[in-house]
């Protein structure tokens, strides 16, 4: 049974196309991709991601904790820093990506995918023996929504009256509101200057209210969220990371902090790193307006090397466009690919991932 977040009832009477995704029945588009996409890219947008996991880790040992589950390295985080990295298996294959908010002294907020809450947290459970720390599963507590786009920062201000001028990128506060504490980060998965939202789910309904009535923000669906992190070549668990997929792979090595002492798969990615990898996530620019799709084979002079993770024509640069993994003797720039769209075969050529360049108020 699919779940529903607390903003169910204002898509639907919104008229949002509904669709499941992650174990949620979540809005896809309310007027269309195209339109919502340019809202985020032009001035401002606001998402629905309460389908999203939280995951609070707090103890003595909460950074320790931290550092052997994540890639990434948060010791002596300063309060308010936040480390996007990954929890992989010891073979290097990825359980998850996500985003790690230090919030005090022995106090860390996780945000993890929603398709992934239930095996993260049981992969938190299964590796927390030996640490004093106390693991607490908030996913049912929390709304949260994600204002995104270059006129974001004056509507947070001006719609919902919360101070956040002060916040760097990939930084965090609490902010008091309604008699509650809200987590509030600049943050986002769209390339443009944004905030993520967490409060409690009567919160999160006020400030979607008070947003779609200011008529400065368009409610926008998961088609244009998937449209926009494509063109900025961030990752989605499942297409560019999975249990298969590993980050050096993916290309994310620099989310994995090797001179850490250790975390679970460090010395699988060691390996990888000195000896390579068979296959590479790349992209791929079509010279035809044929739109690749996930799974859809990539060829290399006939034989295939490897298969499309997303794609898309691009909205911002209008081109056909792709991100696949492929074998590492055809991933580097500039090498002629194909790619076969149903019964024809369409010339490309191996380019950067980031397809658009990203507008981060760094």
């Amino acid at each position: 049974m699919d779940k529903k977040t607390c903003l169910y009832d204002k898509h639907v009477a919104l008229g949002a196309l509904m669709s499941p995704f992650g174990g949620f029945i979540m809005p896809i588009q309310y007027s269309n991709i195209t339109d919502e996409h340019q809202a985020v890219r032009n001035h401002c947008g606001v998402f629905d991601v309460s389908h999203m996991g939280e995951v609070r880790i707090t103890g003595p040992d909460a950074e320790r904790y931290v550092n052997h589950i994540f890639t990434n390295d948060v010791t002596d985080a300063p309060t308010g820093q936040i480390y996007y990295g990954m929890m992989l298996y010891p073979n290097g294959g990825t359980v998850d990506d996500l985003l790690v908010y230090k919030m005090g002294a022995d106090d860390f907020f996780l945000v993890i995918n929603a398709a992934n809450i239930d095996k993260d947290v049981a992969w938190m459970e299964e590796h927390k023996a030996g640490f004093d720390i106390t693991l607490d599963h908030q996913s049912d507590t929390y709304g949260q929504l994600a204002v995104q786009g270059p006129e974001a920062e004056d509507v947070v201000e001006t719609v919902l009256g919360l101070k956040v001028s002060d916040l760097k990128f990939y930084t965090a506060k609490t902010i008091p509101a309604g008699g509650e504490e809200l987590i509030v980060s600049r943050t986002g998965y769209t390339g443009e200057d944004g905030f993520e939202i967490y409060g409690s789910h009567t919160y999160i309904i006020e400030a979607w209210d008070a947003l779609l009535s200011s008529n400065r923000c368009k409610p926008c669906g998961l088609g244009c969220r998937d449209t926009l992190r494509f063109e900025v070549g961030l990752p989605l668990y499942g297409d560019e990371l999975s249990a298969d997929i590993s980050p050096v792979m993916a290309g994310l090595s620099m989310f994995c902090k090797l001179d850490k002492a250790e975390f679970i798969g460090k010395e699988a990615l060691v390996q990888q790193k000195a000896e390579g990898v068979s296959q590479k996530l790349v992209g791929i620019e079509l010279a035809d307006k044929a739109i690749p799709r996930h799974g859809y084979t990539v060829l290399h002079d006939g034989q295939p090397v490897g298969s499309v993770t997303t794609g898309y024509h691009c909205i911002s640069v209008d081109k056909s466009v792709c991100m696949a993994l492929v074998d590492t003797h055809v991933a580097k720039l500039g090498t002629a690919l194909q790619v076969q769209i149903r019964k024809k075969v369409f010339d490309g050529t191996v380019v950067k991932k980031k397809f658009y360049e990203k507008h981060y108020k760094k």
